[in-house]
């Protein structure tokens, strides 16, 4: 990941409300959430969430698709591996034991992982 696309990232996760609706699409699973669903479950009105919705598209975070009459949204598994490997990289190099994390290869931002997290598996 390029250091202008961390920067978009961070700043469209340095927003409560974003960064739970990220939490809550990574939770969601690679099927995604209607923007109905997103606003019900995070108590937000409709305008607000297509406002925040919108930030996170454009930093890459999450994906929209049209399914019907919906638009249902998803995480963007591969940008938020590629943020934390970016954050690693530099910062864990001198320790060799988080390094070993990030190099196994091992997605801690796979849907299989925050299924496991959540308890859905």
């Amino acid at each position: 990941m390029k250091e202008r696309q961390a920067l978009l990232s961070f700043a469209a996760l340095s927003q409560e409300t974003r960064l739970g609706i990220v939490r809550t699409l990574v939770v969601a699973g690679p099927e995604g959430m209607a923007a109905g669903a997103i606003a019900a479950s995070m108590s937000v009105s409709p305008s607000n969430l297509s406002f925040h919705l919108k930030e996170l598209e454009r930093a890459g975070l999450i994906a929209q698709r049209r399914e019907s009459r919906s638009i249902v949204y998803s995480a963007n598994y591969d940008a938020l591996s590629g943020l934390v490997r970016f954050l690693m990289e530099d910062c864990c190099a001198g320790h060799a034991s988080v390094r070993a994390l990030v190099d196994k290869g091992d997605s801690c931002c796979s849907p299989a992982s925050a299924a496991a997290e959540s308890g859905n598996v």
